[in-house]
């Protein structure tokens, strides 16, 4: 991986990523394809209309179907779903917490059900990385053991201790297979964690920073925290991350959280929320949200957003759309999946062209400005 810095406008940055498969400039809003595909769409899709970068798959997911070594016989991620640009894959550990009843954590591991037949299994450091070899995505996510908050002292206690004895793991093994010639071109990034506790937020992030990584990732928020918590958390955390790596602040969020983070220094972001909306109806703009079921927006002849390139907003009308959902017709998930996406990726676009100008104080100003009107 080849990083580089374009600008810094306070905090916010304009930086350059390079992978095997592509060159992603950030700030970056990463498009959440679970299973090898973002929901409704296909690789043409999503080269034709959106064009990301870099999307997301799920180790988890993948592992128990159709199986990574089924996806590494397909030619990887790349060569299974048809999508050139780059990958990154989560390591699974939040889907097997939170999608399992019975999860076990110990010191080497965590055992789980699968969501789908209840079949047991087992995730290690090692072991997730072996699936994601197999996987062949271009950032690797280690396992972590993430807590859902509000929780005890003690349990963030373990949880930053057990994540940091797995990351030594991580690493070691990784760059060992690397010197055997595996996995040369997969990067991997580090989970730092802790809550919203300071404290531990601070030792977290310095043991993880101080091994080997090629980017660091910010894990354990948006579960239950509120905004105000999460953004202080993002702020003095980024504090003990080093500048001249990825910043990559995972699942979260809103357009608002975004425009937040952006201004602390994060890099890299991703979340269901614009494809999962977009399937129950809520579709973002330059405006606020639209709730596209409405009954007003039976006869509104407008696009969704008049400030929008995509091509729902220069072809079809709130009333076409309106009348999509209402009937259940498969077209309008596409459609709204397509807008949603679009809107996400060219509003990182935009912040990025502010930082690169350093106005990027001015452009939150109009972001907002835009919102209350």
């Amino acid at each position: 991986m080849n990083f580089q810095i374009d600008n810094i406008d306070n905090k916010a940055r304009a930086c350059t990523i390079k992978t095997a498969h592509s060159t992603i400039e950030t700030p970056v809003f990463m498009p959440v394809g679970t299973v090898g595909a973002v929901k409704a769409l296909d690789a043409t899709d999503l080269q034709s209309f959106i064009k990301p970068e870099i999307i997301l798959g799920n180790t988890y997911h993948l592992y128990l179907r159709p199986g990574d070594e089924i996806v590494n016989k397909m030619g990887k991620l790349h060569g299974f779903t048809k999508f050139p640009k780059s990958f990154l894959t989560d390591s699974g550990g939040f889907q097997a917490f939170s999608l399992s009843d019975n999860v076990k954590i110990d010191e080497d591991g965590i055992t789980f059900r699968s969501h789908i037949d209840g079949s047991r299994h087992y995730f290690t450091p090692k072991k997730v990385l072996d699936i994601q070899y197999n996987l062949g995505s271009d950032i690797m996510m280690i396992l972590d053991d993430l807590v859902a908050l509000p929780a005890t002292q003690e349990r963030i206690k373990a949880s930053i201790e057990r994540t940091t004895r797995w990351a030594e793991e991580s690493i070691e093994y990784h760059r060992a297979n690397q010197q055997k010639g595996i996995a040369l071109k997969q990067n991997i990034f580090a989970i730092i964690q802790g809550g919203t506790d300071r404290a531990f937020r601070e030792k977290s992030a310095r043991e993880l920073c101080a091994l080997d990584y090629d980017g660091f990732a910010i894990g354990g928020l948006s579960v239950g925290e509120s905004n105000v918590d999460m953004y202080d958390t993002v702020e003095w955390t980024t504090g003990f991350m080093p500048t001249d790596k990825p910043r990559y602040l995972m699942g979260v969020g809103t357009p608002e959280d975004l425009v937040e983070n952006v201004q602390r220094g994060i890099d890299m972001f991703d979340c269901v929320m614009p494809t999962r909306n977009a399937r129950n109806g809520t579709l973002f703009t330059s405006y606020g949200k639209v709730n596209i079921k409405a009954a007003r927006y039976k006869e509104d002849s407008e696009p969704l957003d008049s400030e929008c390139g995509c091509m729902v907003c220069q072809t079809y009308s709130k009333a076409y759309l309106n009348h999509l959902f209402r009937a259940r017709e498969i077209t309008y998930f596409r459609l709204a999946t397509i807008h949603n996406l679009y809107y996400y990726l060219d509003l990182m676009k935009q912040m990025r062209k502010a930082i690169l100008e350093n106005r990027f104080s001015d452009f939150k100003k109009e972001f907002y400005k835009k919102r209350e009107s």
